[in-house]
């Protein structure tokens, strides 16, 4: 069996510039909250979704992410 993953970052104006990685999220269980691999929780209309892997990645997202 194998997990969605989905890869999202923040959205412009939600934190620092510098803070907008790319983080990766295990299918949600709830819609009211989304929580990446390293722990970091955002709400509805805080993400944008990426289609493709890029950008700088969360490195704490990698380390916890489950392997293939």
């Amino acid at each position: 069996m194998s997990a969605w993953l989905f890869i999202a970052r923040p959205l412009p104006g939600t934190v620092g510039e510098t803070r907008r990685v790319a983080h990766l999220f295990p299918e949600p269980t709830t819609p009211d909250t989304i929580t990446a691999y390293c722990g970091a929780a955002f709400g509805p209309h805080q993400l944008e979704l990426l289609d493709t892997v890029g950008g700088m990645p969360c490195e704490a997202c990698l380390a916890r992410s489950p392997r293939p």
